[in-house]
C-alpha cells in the first residue's frame, strides 16, 4: 500500500504559441479544466501503475472539489483520508507552449489545511510506502515523516516545488526525488555549493538515503548505497510536459512497492514519465500499467556505474 499525503487541485490549462515574459500578456484560444495537484497526480500515477493507494489531503466545499476527486475515485484510489474544509479547492493555472514547455501558478487553497492528524495510526503499518511532496504545510510533512519512520514504513519525498529541507528531516527519507533545479536548491540549503545537479545528488546521498535526480529528456540518475544508476528517457514527441514528473514519481513508488529492484523501478518510471509528455493535461496524461508494459522494452536497462 502506498500512502500519499499531498495536494489536490484543479488545473486550468491554456495552450499558447509561446510562454509570456514578465509583464507580458499572451492570448490563448481556450482552456481545459482537469484534476491535478502533485499529491493527487502521484497517487493516480501509482494506482494506474498497479499499486494499492490511499490519498490523504483536503479539498474545499465548492464545485471544483468533485473535479479534483473524480479521476482518483474512478481509478480506485482510497479517498477515506480526504477531508473537506472551508477554503477553496486548490487550483493551478498552467500555460503550455507549442513545444510542450509550461509555466505554472498554484493557488494552494484547501491544501493549506491538510493535516498529518488525518492519517490514522493503522494506516502506517508496514509493509508500505509514504509518499510526500511540498504543496501542503511542510510542518505536517515532517510530523508525518517522523510517525512513518517510527512505524517502520518506507518514505519518499519529492521536493516539488523546490525548497530547503531541515537538517533533521534528511535522515528520515529513504528516497529523495528531485529534478535538476530542485536538487541544487536542496543541496545549497544543506551547505553544498555546486551547480552540477548530479554532484549535488551525490553529496545529498552521502548524507542520507538514496537520491533520484530526474533529467527530463536525458532520463534520470540515482545515487544509492555507493552506486550510481542511470536510465535513459523513452524518445517521444512532447505535447505537454505538465504531468511528466508526477508520472515518473508515482510509477517509481509503485514499482518499488511491488518489489521491483532499483534498476527495474527506474525503467518503469522513465517510460511513464516519457509517455505522460505525449498527452495534454496532468492526470489525463498519466499512463496505465498496460501502456507502460507495451513500451518498457524500448529503453535499455538502467546502467550501474561507479560512484
Amino acid at each position: 500500500m502506498i500512502l500519499v499525503f499531498g495536494s489536490l487541485n484543479v488545473d486550468l490549462v491554456v495552450p499558447v504559441v509561446r510562454l509570456p515574459v514578465v509583464g507580458e500578456t499572451v492570448l490563448g484560444e481556450g482552456y481545459r479544466v482537469a484534476a491535478g495537484g502533485k499529491g493527487a497526480n502521484q497517487a493516480l500515477a501509482a494506482r494506474r501503475a498497479g499499486a494499492d493507494v490511499r490519498m490523504v489531503g483536503a479539498v474545499g466545499r465548492d464545485g471544483f472539489a468533485p473535479v479534483a476527486l473524480y479521476d482518483l475515485a474512478e481509478a480506485g484510489v482510497d479517498l477515506e483520508g480526504v477531508t473537506s474544509v472551508d477554503a477553496p479547492t486548490g487550483a493551478a493555472f498552467i500555460g503550455v507552449d507549442a513545444e510542450g514547455r509550461n509555466q505554472i501558478l498554484v493557488a494552494s487553497g484547501a491544501n493549506r489545511f491538510a493535516s498529518a492528524e488525518q492519517v490514522e495510526e493503522s494506516w502506517l503499518r508496514p509493509p508500505g510506502l509514504l509518499l510526500l511532496q511540498m504543496e501542503v504545510p511542510l510542518a505536517e510533512n515532517w510530523a508525518l515523516l517522523k510517525r512513518a519512520r517510527a512505524a517502520g514504513l518506507s518514505t519518499m519525498l519529492n521536493v516539488a516545488p523546490a525548497g530547503p529541507l531541515p537538517e533533521a528531516v534528511l535522515p528520515l527519507i529513504d528516497w529523495l526525488v528531485v529534478n535538476e533545479v530542485e536538487v541544487l536548491a536542496v543541496a545549497a540549503a544543506a551547505g553544498h555549493r555546486t551547480q552540477d545537479p548530479q554532484r549535488a545528488g551525490r553529496l545529498l546521498a552521502d548524507a542520507g538515503g538514496a537520491v533520484l535526480v530526474t533529467l527530463g529528456a536525458k532520463g534520470a540518475v540515482a545515487f544509492a548505497k555507493g552506486k550510481v544508476w542511470r536510465i535513459e528517457a523513452l524518445p517521444v514527441d512532447p505535447l505537454d510536459t505538465t504531468g511528466a514528473g508526477d508520472a515518473f514519481v508515482g510509477t517509481f513508488a509503485a514499482a518499488l512497492d511491488s518489489g521491483n529492484d532499483l534498476a527495474s523501478a527506474m525503467a518503469w518510471a522513465s517510460v511513464a514519465g516519457s509517455l505522460a509528455c505525449t498527452v495534454a493535461g496532468a492526470q489525463p496524461s498519466l499512463p496505465d500499467r498496460a501502456a507502460i508494459v507495451a513500451r518498457i522494452d524500448e529503453i535499455a536497462p538502467a546502467q550501474c556505474l561507479s560512484w
